[in-house]
Order: structure tokens, then C-alpha cells, then sequence
């Protein structure tokens, strides 16, 4: 049978662990807090941000929303940012992408303390990922890589020697996830497909593991899979449906290829709740480092 890679069922499970480790670290006087600074007003992002706060506190975190108007200026980014990097209460913080537009997110990315980095996106973050091949890493990890890598740790499949196949080059997966994989400790094999290059399907073919995150929808076929492929999808598109009358949210994996491989993530209900649940695990690995 193929083998559904529930991230709900995933999250569900970390999130239950992580609100033990919270409950022993207030018992010694530490309250982990996440932090979110929201500007303006995009759907999306102001629904993702209630979401993180929702979890929050179904784990015990404490929630700091800061927020700001569409037309804020860099300045008053920037000093929110600094904000939240003294806040005592504030163990870990993000600043929710999109910035409006004429905002250098870079630049306000750059601004936020390392230590305090929930993402695991902080150029000094990344950098010591880049160093660190093998053994122990306290610094914050990419969110979605790892949670990439938990779910697939949770159903046991291991990727030591494993041919993994990456569709997109974009800075929160396609350029990340190969710095986790090809670490010692998991040991992977990383190939990643983009615009520039050429006979993408016959490298699909040859994958175990197909990270799609392009988000293209239904890019992937069946006919580009090894039926003992794992599809790990990722990437995210909004196809209005004529017949409904309204946008569907679709991932990059054509649903027919399910029934030709080995095991898949659904999209939604896949990565996205890991992605979620690793922002929080990041939080109170910030915390038990501070302790």
C-alpha cells in the first residue's frame, strides 16, 4: 500500500512533546515566547500569523504580535525589529514575509539577532549550517527542511544514500534543504532542477525522494516517477476552479501520481503543518539553550 505522510498526524505528535519540555522549563522559570511582526494586512500572511499564535498556546508558548500598517516605513520596521530583539519576554521571533513593496526584506532580516532567529533563515544561521557538515548544530535550522526531515524520520524513511531530487532553487527550500540533507548524519545524495536545466524528467526518474517546490501546479507526473518514488511536495499555487467558482490551493504533485509511488505527502496537510510545528520546536531549542 502507498504510504500516506500525514503532517497533521506529525505536528500533532511534536507539538504534544514540545508542551512537555515547556511545562519543565517554566517549572524553572522559563517561558519560551514567540514573536511575530505583521505588516499590514495580506490575507495570507495575517491568517499564518493567527495560526502560529494558535499554536502557541496550544503548547504553552507565550505569544508577542507586534504589528504595523501597509504604508510603515523601513525605520519603523527596523525598530520593531529591535523591539523584539531586547524583549526578554521574546525567546525567538519572525517578521512575516511579504514586506510591502519598496521594503528591503534583506535588510530587516539581517537586523534580527541571530539567537533569536525562529526560522532558522539569519544569515549567520545559514552560515554555520554551511559549516557544519556533520555532528551537533545549536543554531536555528530552516523551518521547512527540517520539517521535511522530521516527517520523514517519523514514518522511517531513512535517506542515508538516497538520490534526492529538488524542483526549485527558492532561498526557504530549493537553496536549503541540500545544506540539511547532505550532512553526514542524514547522509543524502542532493540534485537541484531549476529553470536552467535541462532533462529535468529523466532526473526525476533516477529519484528515490522528489522535494517539489517549484510552485508550479500538478507539475509533476507520473510518468516522471520511479514507482518507488517518495513525493515530498512543497510548493503552493492558487488555480481558480471554473466549475466551483472559486481558487483552489494546489500543490506541485499531480494527485495521480500517488498511486505510482511509494509514499507522498498530501498538499495541504503535509509539509505546511510541520513547517508550523518546527517554528515552536525552534523556539524552545532557543530557550533550552538559554537556560
Amino acid at each position: 500500500m502507498v504510504l500516506v505522510l500525514d503532517g497533521k498526524r506529525t505536528a500533532a505528535a511534536i507539538k504534544q512533546d514540545l508542551a512537555e519540555q515547556v511545562a519543565q522549563l517554566k517549572e524553572r522559570g522559563i517561558v519560551p515566547g514567540l514573536g511575530t511582526l505583521l505588516v499590514g494586512n495580506d490575507a495570507g500572511s495575517v491568517k499564518y500569523v493567527a495560526g502560529k499564535h494558535k499554536d502557541c498556546a496550544q503548547v504553552g508558548i507565550a505569544s508577542i504580535a507586534r504589528t504595523l500598517p501597509e504604508n510603515a516605513t523601513s525605520e519603523q520596521i527596523m525598530n520593531e525589529i529591535q523591539y523584539l530583539n531586547q524583549d526578554p519576554s521574546t525567546t525567538g521571533f519572525i517578521v512575516q514575509l511579504p514586506l510591502p513593496r519598496g521594503i528591503d526584506s534583506n535588510a530587516m532580516i539581517d537586523a534580527i539577532d541571530p539567537h533569536k532567529d525562529a526560522d532558522g533563515m539569519h544569515p549567520y544561521n545559514l552560515g554555520e549550517l554551511v559549516l557544519h557538515p556533520y555532528g551537533d548544530i545549536e543554531t536555528p535550522l530552516p523551518c521547512t527542511p527540517l520539517g521535511i526531515v522530521t516527517l520523514l524520520d517519523y514514518y522511517r524513511i531513512s535517506l542515508a544514500g538516497k538520490h534526492v531530487v529538488v524542483l526549485g532553487r527558492g532561498i526557504t527550500i530549493g537553496r536549503t534543504i541540500g545544506l540539511l540533507l547532505t550532512r553526514k548524519e542524514i547522509n543524502a545524495t542532493v540534485t537541484c532542477c531549476h529553470t536552467g536545466t535541462v532533462n529535468v524528467e529523466d532526473i526525476l526518474r533516477s529519484a528515490d525522494v522528489i522535494v517539489a517546490a517549484m510552485g508550479q501546479a500538478h507539475y509533476v507526473k507520473p510518468s516522471m516517477i520511479r514507482p518507488d518514488a517518495v513525493l515530498i511536495d512543497v510548493g503552493v499555487s492558487r488555480v481558480f476552479d471554473e466549475q466551483a467558482g472559486r481558487y483552489r490551493v494546489l500543490g506541485d504533485v499531480d494527485p495521480r501520481c500517488y498511486e505510482h509511488c511509494a509514499a507522498y505527502s498530501p498538499n495541504p496537510g503535509g509539509v505546511g503543518p510541520m513547517t508550523r510545528a518546527m517554528l515552536l520546536h525552534n523556539v524552545v531549542t532557543i530557550a533550552q539553550h538559554m537556560a
